[in-house]
Order: structure tokens, then sequence, then C-alpha cells
């Protein structure tokens, strides 16, 4: 006899697919994967190897949260398209949920990393970065736009892109140069959600990789022109020339109660002949 079609115990093949034996007995009596032979003397269920790609697949059906349903339906018509179509729409589901897992991971990292630049940040320095680049979703405003009407356009934005929750994105502030150069520190243009992982699509902005002037700002909003003005001394004297618009985004809002301990990171694109 080939060793391959000696029978094992319930117990043997249980422990040699990695499950409890209780497990197979549920699935003999619901019908889904019955024993090879029971022992007419005592009634014991006994499998062979030969059952063992049946169980697996099973098993890895289950694995993948496929219902019970799902699968005796798939057994009942057992064939090689029903198995990859089965397995195609679970795929899917997994990039789905990959993606999800991907962009929950970079959105607590930029939670992280916020709360690090926190606890060792120096609030007067300026510096400079290097930024990769990236896409924003962005939308139009200016002086005349209401706080309620930011919210209805950032909440539109975010049913667009299927967002779901507001802490699954960043969100921010974009003024011109050419605005701050001239004074107009209030002429804010654009506000913008930074989405992890979105890709290129026509519409979009695109932040530029690059060097960028980084600095921070605490305290009420009206006192930003004054770190502005600070900023535009600093790019002076570094012979630094700003370019693009300023990104604002607050980086500690979910840990202070009052608005004069927030903190909002400014940065600049920037190239110059010598940076500092």
């Amino acid at each position: 006899m080939d060793k391959k079609d000696k029978l094992l115990t319930i117990g043997q093949f249980a422990a040699m697919h990695g499950i409890n034996k209780k497990t197979l007995m549920w699935y003999d009596e619901i019908g889904l994967f019955k024993p090879a032979v029971i022992n007419s003397e005592n009634g014991y269920r006994c499998y062979n190897y030969h059952q063992s790609p049946v169980l697996e697949t099973i098993l890895l059906l289950r694995e993948l949260d496929v219902s019970i349903d799902e699968i005796q339906d798939f057994m009942k018509n057992r064939s090689a398209d029903s198995l990859k179509c089965l397995l195609e729409a679970k795929i899917a589901g997994l990039d789905l949920q990959i993606a999800h897992l991907q962009a929950v991971r970079t959105t607590l990292c930029a939670h992280h990393q916020n709360m690090e630049t926190l606890l060792t940040m120096d609030l007067s320095e300026i510096s400079i970065v290097e930024k990769e680049e990236h896409c924003l979703v962005t939308v139009e405003v200016d002086r005349n736009t209401s706080f309620e009407q930011e919210v209805e356009l950032i909440t539109a934005e975010t049913e667009k892109y299927r967002l779901g929750r507001l802490h699954k994105a960043s969100y921010g502030s974009m003024i011109s140069v050419a605005s701050l150069q001239s004074g107009l520190f209030d002429d804010y243009c654009k506000l913008f959600i930074e989405i992890p992982f979105l890709p290129y699509q026509n519409g979009l902005h695109i932040m530029p990789g690059g060097k960028y002037l980084k600095a921070f700002h605490k305290g009420r909003w009206d006192k930003i022109p004054e770190r502005y003005q600070e900023i535009l001394a600093y790019a002076r004297e570094h012979r630094l020339t700003l370019h693009g618009f300023s990104y604002e985004m607050g980086i500690n809002e979910n840990v202070i109660d009052r608005i004069d301990d927030y903190i909002v990171q400014i940065e600049i694109p920037v190239t110059g002949l010598s940076f500092p």
C-alpha cells in the first residue's frame, strides 16, 4: 500500500494541519469536509493524505474570512475557474485592507513625528529641510470665505476621496510667496488635504520636492505675520529665494486645550547660492 493511502486518525490529521480535531468533527457534521472512512466498530473518523489539499483550501478560505455558506457553495461546484474567481475577489479585498493599513501607518508616523518635534523643537529656529514631491488635494479660498464655507469645502473633498474620518489625512492652509513679499499676510488662497499614498491625477496640487525653509509659530493666528517677517528677513540675510507657496499645518491640536499653545509648522520652498 502507498504510504499516502494509509489512514490517519482524526487527531493525527488535525495535528498535521495545525487545527483542533473538534474543527474536523464540526466540518463533518455540517457536510463541508467528511472523513475518508468511519470505523464501523467504534465510529472513529479516519482521513488520508490525499484529503490534505482540500482541507488546506478550506482553511485558507476561512483565514480569508470566506463564510461557511460560500465555502460550501464552492465545494459543491469545485473547479479551477470557481476557485480563481473566489481568490480574485479576496485578493482585491486584501489589497484594499493593505492600502488602508498603510495609510493608517503613515498617519500614525506623521503624528509620531509631530510629537517628537514638539519634544525637541526650538521655536525660534529657522532651518532648511529636504522634502520629497507629493500631491495635495486643495480647495480655493479667499478673505471672504467664511469658516462655515471652509468646513463645507473640506467635507466635500473628504467625501470625494472617501476618507471617512478626518484623522486619515493632514490638513493645512497655503499662502503665496508673492503675497508674503507684498506684506499681505492674511491673503490665504488655498486649503490643502495631505492624503497618504495619493496617486497623481489631474487637478491635484504638486508640492515640489527639494529644499524648504522650515519654521514654527506658537500662539494666536493674528501673530503669524510677525513670524513671516522674521522668515523673510532670514531669507534676505542668507540670500535665499522663496518661491511658490507657504504651507502651514498645525502639529499639536490633539494635545492642547488653549489656542495660545497652538503650534503651526511653516514650510516654504527655497533656492539659493548657499544654504546655512
